[in-house]
């Protein structure tokens, strides 16, 4: 599996971005599509989640403002992203993980990362 992210940049505190993930080389079918966000110094966290039977989860500092979604194809992952913060500010990757993932506990593949700034 590939992933491409895209839409990241320069926003200022209350903006709105939206992020994309093209995802190719599938072989079989995703089942958990994600998007997961590194501030500088800081470790890798899950941002939201969204199954293939459509459950979400977001981070409790996410929740009402970010929303994940995936297109009919199932190629294209999306995150909108709505009144950011400061604190909103980290590289962004998007996350796939597919049935035969799941069945060898691997932990899926993860795009190359968008960086998200939000400053005035």
């Amino acid at each position: 599996v590939q992933l491409q992210a895209s839409g990241g940049g320069l926003v200022r505190p209350g903006g709105s971005l939206r992020l994309s993930c093209e995802i190719s080389n599938v072989d079989y079918s995703i089942s958990l599509f994600g998007w997961y966000r590194r501030a500088q110094g800081g470790q890798r966290e899950a941002v939201a989640t969204l199954t293939s039977g459509g459950t979400t989860e977001y981070a409790d500092s996410v929740k009402g403002r970010f929303t994940i979604s995936v297109s009919d194809t199932k190629n294209t992952v999306y995150l909108q992203m709505n009144n950011l913060k400061p604190e909103d500010t980290a590289v962004y990757y998007c996350h796939a993980k597919s049935i035969l993932d799941f069945r060898r506990e691997n932990p899926g593949s993860f795009g190359q990362g968008t960086l998200v700034t939000v400053s005035s």
